[in-house]
């Protein structure tokens, strides 16, 4: 899994004309929060946090955020739980991170890519995909950026169903291990 780091500040500051007055100066109000700890309104710079959103389009992450306090800065591990954004200026409005512990197991959804051709469909069958993403439990820094499916061995009437996929050792498949991933079928005869 990703790992970022993303700085902040404690936000004194509350409400519409105190988060306007933030997002003119380039920066975004946000807030943490878990369970183990009461919310905690933040500050982010939001050039800074648009381009690590960049990087990380849409893959899961694990966001170290070092929070400036008057105490200095402390380290808190979170995900991203929702981005707010302006439909009309594209901008960011507000972010919320969930808290989370590293050596917690936890419930993620992770994206499946095939590549390869199918010798299956090479010989004349069509391929069919079922599974997009499926559902892994497991410490959030051992839990595998995406899934990857070379379907280069399939042949006709094939099939890899989620037990067949490469998991690291000490993640769970929480899915059905025997539903159909990806299937090579033959084309019926007219």
């Amino acid at each position: 899994m990703l790992q970022v780091d993303v700085s902040a500040q404690v936000r004194t500051k509350f409400g519409k004309g105190a988060a306007r007055t933030l997002r003119r100066s380039g920066k975004t109000p946000a807030i943490i929060y878990g369970p183990k700890s009461e919310p905690l309104p933040l500050i982010v710079d939001t050039h800074i946090f648009t381009q690590t959103l960049l990087h990380l389009q849409r893959r899961n992450a694990v966001v170290c955020l070092d929070i400036t306090t008057d105490a200095g800065i402390e380290k808190r591990h979170v995900v991203i739980k929702e981005i707010q954004v302006d439909p009309i200026q594209d901008t960011l409005e507000h972010a919320d991170f969930y808290e989370i512990s590293l050596d917690i197991p936890t419930h993620f959804t992770v994206p499946v890519k095939y590549h390869g051709k199918a010798k299956g469909v090479e010989m004349g069958g069509d391929m069919s995909i079922s599974v997009n993403e499926i559902h892994l439990k497991g410490n959030p820094l051992d839990i595998p950026d995406l899934i990857e499916v070379d379907v280069t061995p399939l042949g006709s009437n094939e099939h890899f169903s989620c037990q067949d996929l490469q998991l690291p050792a000490n993640v769970t498949l929480l899915d059905d291990k025997n539903k159909v991933c990806v299937a090579v079928v033959n084309a019926r005869a007219e």
